[in-house]
């Protein structure tokens, strides 16, 4: 890894924390489970109970990507590029669970997941030119938000949406 480490593991974990925030707040609104339960899911459609594992898996090995091309020196190519197309992954990650969940819209959802597909693809492909190791710890993310796009796209185009349908 690189020699000059100015950013901590202390400050990744703050990271994914805030990133965290709005659904340890309880922004999912009242009944987010049956809400889920309730929604004409496409096939393939894992338990909700899947989420959290999914989740903390991309959590943690993103935290770890970020943290290494964070500490690549000040000029490294593609660095900023990649940490600025995290920072707006994070904020995708922060707004799901309020849009989906808590104004229960699936059609928001379901931008909100491509949106936040397209930033790991190309945080991915960044991150192959800065550090190998980073590339391969967003892999899993890659998989699963490809995976998320398919359902939330499936979940919108079943589902009537409030905000959406009048």
């Amino acid at each position: 890894m690189f020699s000059n480490k100015r950013y901590r593991w202390w400050q990744a974990a703050a990271v994914g924390l805030l990133a965290n925030a709005p659904t340890a707040l309880g922004l999912t609104g009242q009944n987010s489970k049956p809400f889920y339960q309730d929604l004409d899911q496409p096939p393939g459609a894992p338990p909700a109970w899947a989420f959290g594992p999914a989740w903390t898996l991309n959590n943690v090995t993103t935290l770890w990507s970020n943290l290494r091309v964070a500490n690549a020196p000040e000029g490294t190519p593609g660095r900023r590029a990649y940490l600025a197309l995290e920072g707006v992954g994070w904020g995708l990650f922060a707004a799901f669970t309020p849009t989906f969940f808590g104004l229960r819209s699936p059609v928001l959802g379901a931008v909100d997941s491509v949106a936040f597909f397209g930033t790991t693809l190309a945080s991915t492909a960044l991150a192959t030119q800065i550090d190998k190791k980073a590339a391969l710890a967003l892999l899993p993310r890659l998989a699963w938000t490809g995976f998320a796009s398919y359902l939330a796209l499936g979940v919108a185009r079943r589902n009537d949406d409030p905000l959406f349908d009048g």
